[in-house]
């Protein structure tokens, strides 16, 4: 099921939501002025290594503390082809200019940041010895999502699925996308061979950016004054 839009109002301007897509659509564009060399050598500097993290970690000189902790943060804006970028921010257009209506603007940027650094932390546990560089926002959104699936269980997303385009309830739209994340993370593990590098989507950063959104909206207080007349 691909999402194509919802029909949740909302009462304000969605400043923060349109800076980051556009931020994350702009830093791939420079990725892809490198070229393939230079955008893997570009990944493998920016991108989250985990095993670079448990060098560190276990005494490792090679690698500094900023090494390994600005990573975490530059690695969300980074992206591995133009329909891994163009199909996040898609996402992130239907669903975070609510969450960002919800939280305010400051709050909305904190919560994406912290979404995104959770969903790292979850990938990050389950492979820790991984060589392979992590990239993409679909951690961060995935927290995004989740807060979605809480706040707004019942708006109607418009959803192609297979031939058919129908509004389907947000609960539906995103649960499945958390089951279908949680089966392949799930089935990776089972695949998965000591001392091998495993490559592909980091579905366990979608599942842990996904719960840690449900979790943190509960902790984030709604802003103050949203005003259902403000769209008169």
């Amino acid at each position: 099921m691909f999402p194509i839009k919802d029909d949740q109002p909302r009462y304000s301007t969605p400043y923060v939501n349109t800076f980051l897509i556009v931020l994350n659509i702009l830093i791939y564009f420079y990725q892809w002025t490198l070229g393939p060399r230079g955008g893997e050598a570009f990944a493998q500097i920016y991108g989250e290594v985990p095993a670079h993290l448990a060098a560190f970690l276990g005494g490792s000189p090679r690698y500094t503390l900023p090494d390994v902790i600005l990573p975490f943060f530059t690695s969300m804006f980074l992206h591995g082809g133009w329909m891994h970028v163009l199909g996040n921010m898609w996402f992130l257009y239907i669903f975070g200019d609510n969450i960002e209506d919800y939280l305010g603007h400051f709050k909305y940027l904190i919560f994406y940041l912290l979404s995104g650094l959770l969903a790292m932390s979850t990938q990050i546990a389950i492979y820790p010895h991984s060589n392979i560089p992590t990239v993409g926002a679909s951690g961060a959104i995935a927290g995004v999502l989740g807060a979605y699936f809480l706040l707004y269980p019942r708006a109607r997303v418009l959803t192609w699925f297979f031939v058919f385009v129908l509004y389907l309830p947000a609960w539906i739209v995103l649960g499945e996308w958390f089951v279908l994340q949680f089966a392949a993370g799930t089935a990776s593990l089972a695949s998965a061979q000591p001392g091998r590098d495993l490559g592909g989507v980091a579905v366990w950063a979608h599942v842990g950016g996904f719960v840690a959104g449900m979790v943190m909206i509960k902790l984030f207080p709604e802003r103050a004054q949203r005003h259902p007349y403000a769209y008169r």
